[in-house]
Parts: structure tokens; sequence; C-alpha cells
């Protein structure tokens, strides 16, 4: 699985003020992966068949799936925005739909056109080194069809993929809405599993504060909050979208798909409500790694002003004796030197009880 390449804020601010000043619906690519090849393939069926496709080219593409049967479209690479167009005018896609396609920094949306229904999502997983991956991604609902738009290969639907090459459950004995609402739904239940990778992180950095805090747990409880913050911005807004589609009057929605698409929505204001918590939890860890070095140092300080404490007598008594005066009587005494030793060594027995009974030691 590719790794993920994280947008640089100088590239993204080049990216926005390349694209200030064009006309609405200028379709400008703003993501990271430009340049890959893109690719289509469809993937038709209905409850006794299924037909994948790899195409070559957009010539090779029929209208319309087989009578009775729905299709997925699956388009692969953004950054191709002439193929893009081309899709878009097969499709008769408004070009502000286009634009928001080849934009990954477009906020995830749901827009309700004649002929069709556009939702933007974020997909974000984890990938094999166990780091999250967040990859843009454009759904259009046709009729009988699903149009796909994504960045890259990988994806989250592979549940759905092997549900439809097995007949299991119901998905290929019903129409496109019901393959719209599979595949969001895909998209949300992983996010269930990104919730649990962050909630692991912050039990991981717990542990580390409370047993050796220091400045790479600081870093990495600055980058989780950062994590947290971006999973927000993407994840928030879908409880929105799903409970705007279950609220629309498009008949290319059936009302039996707004019962599945409740459940949806169950999920995401659970998943809103988890990523509420941790982002508290991912705040509190800056106060607990805080509130730890604090302590440990103020253990340090106890120690030391014990110390100083204990030995601010034995310097007042050497002080005395080590003055340079020629009367002082003790210096003639045969065991001076022996009983200010002992005077010494009384005292700091004494002061070290005194601790101990007072609990500073």
């Amino acid at each position: 699985m590719a790794k993920q390449q994280q947008p640089s804020k100088n590239k993204k601010r080049g990216q926005i003020r390349h694209k200030i000043g064009k006309a609405p619906g200028t379709m400008t690519y703003m993501g990271t992966r430009a340049g890959l090849a893109s690719n289509l393939t469809t993937l038709d069926y209905d409850q006794d068949e299924f037909i994948q496709t790899d195409l070559a080219t957009i010539e090779q593409l029929s209208d319309k799936p087989g009578q009775g049967q729905t299709r997925w479209m699956n388009i692969i690479g953004l950054s191709d925005v002439q193929f893009v167009g081309e899709i878009g005018k097969r499709f008769n896609l408004n070009p502000l739909v286009l634009e928001d396609i080849v934009n990954t920094h477009q906020r995830p949306k749901v827009d309700e056109y004649e002929n069709y229904v556009f939702a933007v999502f974020k997909m974000i997983y984890l990938n094999s080194n166990q780091t999250l991956i967040w990859e843009h991604l454009a759904l259009v609902l046709v009729d009988n069809q699903v149009l796909v738009f994504q960045e890259v290969e990988q994806d989250v639907f592979d549940t759905v993929r092997q549900r439809i090459s097995t007949k299991s459950g119901r998905i290929r004995t019903r129409g496109a809405d019901y393959l719209f609402f599979a595949l969001i739904d895909a998209i949300i239940d992983h996010y269930y599993i990104v919730m649990e990778h962050i909630e692991e992180r912050i039990e991981q950095l717990e542990s580390e504060i409370y047993a050796n805090p220091n400045n790479d747990t600081l870093q990495e409880i600055q980058r989780l909050k950062k994590k947290v913050l971006k999973v927000r911005q993407w994840v928030s807004p879908v409880r929105e979208l799903v409970n705007r589609l279950i609220s629309s009057e498009n008949p290319l929605i059936s009302e039996d798909t707004k019962h599945f698409l409740q459940d949806a929505l169950d999920h995401a204001l659970e998943i809103n409500e988890t990523l509420q918590v941790h982002r508290e939890m991912t705040m509190n860890l800056m106060e607990m790694y805080m509130s730890n070095v604090s302590n440990k140092m103020n253990e340090v300080m106890k120690v030391l002003t014990i110390m100083a404490s204990i030995f601010i007598p034995l310097t007042f008594i050497a002080g005395i004796y080590g003055m340079n005066f020629s009367n002082m009587p003790e210096l003639q005494f045969k065991y001076g030197y022996f009983v200010v030793l002992g005077i010494m060594l009384i005292v700091l027995i004494a002061m070290l009880i005194f601790f101990k009974r007072r609990n500073w030691l």
C-alpha cells in the first residue's frame, strides 16, 4: 500500500493561490498525487451475475448497464483533469461538481441535482505500517449507476466487492441507491478502526507520561493532537451529510434505502461522540504531561531543599570554628575537635528524625 504523502502547508498555500482568480467550475487538481495513471473499471451486476471490465479508453464505456443491472464505475486518478472532464461530459455533470471532484481540499458535502446526487467524503484508514491515510473521494449516484472518483487504487471497499462477487447479503438484489449506501457505510465503518487506533495511542502516551515523560513524549502528544483535529475536520460533517440524504426527496434514493441510511447515521453519531471524547483526552494529555513533569521537578527540589536544610546548621558550626580569632578557648581543648564532630552528628541525626516524622523523607 502506498505511503501517505502529507501535503506541506507551503504547497497547499501555493495550490490555493494558483486557484484564486479562476472562474467557478474551472477544474484544478489540488492534491499530492499528480502524475498518477488514470484508469476506469466497471462492475455490472444483478441477482444472477456480475461482470467486471477494465476499460482502456472512455470510448469503450457503454452508456448504461444491462437491463435490470446496477453498475459500479470506479474512476482512479484525479490529477488527469481532462480524463475526469470527459467522464463528466458523458454523464452531463455540472462544472462545479467536476471542480469539487478534483479539489482534494474540498470539505465533505452532499449536493442534489435533477438527475444525480453528488457527495464528497474522506476515506480514512490505516496502512500496513499503522499510519493514518486520508484520501479524497467523490460519489455520484445516477440512474442505476454509482460513479466513484478516487485518487489511488487503495480504498476501503473490499468488503463491498466481496459481497457483490459472492452474492453475500442483499446487495445483489437491490439497486444503485443501496450500492451508494453500502459505499458510504464502508467509509463510516473504517472510522471505527481509526477511533480504536487513536484510543490505543492515547493509552500508550498516558503510560509514557506516568513512567518517563520527556521531550519525545511531548512531541508525540502534539502530533496526536493535530491528527485528532484533522480526523475531526473530515469526520464531523458526515453526520450532517447522511442526515441530509435521509431527508432527501430525490427519487434516486428509495424509502427502503433510507432505513439503512438511518443505521449509518447512528454510527456517524456514535463516531462523532467518540471523537469528541478523544479530542478532550488529547487535550488532557498535555495537562498530564505538564503536571507530571512539575511533580518530578518538585520531588527534585524537595530533596535539594532537605539536603540544604541539613547542612545549614552544620555549616554554621563549621563556620564558627573556622574563624581566625586567637582568643577562642575551645581551640585549646584537647578533645574539642571530636566534641564538635559529635555535636554535628547529633544535629544531623536529630534533623533526619524530624523530617521523617513530618513525612518529608
